[in-house]
C-alpha cells in the first residue's frame, strides 16, 4: 500500500468537502483512472464529485497527465475541474 497527498479544487473541493488528505491506496491502484475509480467507492461526497470523472483532470506532481497514466512514486496528486475560459 503507499501513501500519497491528495489536493481537491473547485467544485470537486466542495463536494468532497476538503481540500487535501493523504491517503493509504491499494495495490491495486495503478493509474489516475484507478485512482478515480477508488475514490469513488470511499462514500458519497466522492461519488458525487467524481460522478463524471471523464471530465476531471489529474496532476501528478504539478504535471497534467492522462487518467491511463501511473501514479508510481507520486507524492501529490491534484484532481480539479475542467478549466473555462474567461
Amino acid at each position: 500500500m503507499a501513501s500519497v497527498n491528495l489536493v481537491y479544487f473547485a467544485w470537486v473541493r466542495e463536494r468532497i468537502g476538503r481540500g487535501e488528505e493523504t491517503l493509504e491506496l491499494p495495490d491495486t491502484v495503478v493509474t489516475a483512472g484507478d485512482l478515480l475509480a477508488h475514490l469513488k467507492t470511499l462514500g458519497e461526497e466522492y461519488e458525487a464529485a467524481l460522478e463524471h470523472e471523464n471530465v476531471i483532470r489529474v496532476a501528478i506532481n504539478q504535471e497534467h497527465v492522462d487518467h491511463d497514466e501511473t501514479i508510481a512514486g507520486a507524492r501529490e496528486i491534484a484532481l480539479f475541474p475542467p478549466m473555462t475560459g474567461g
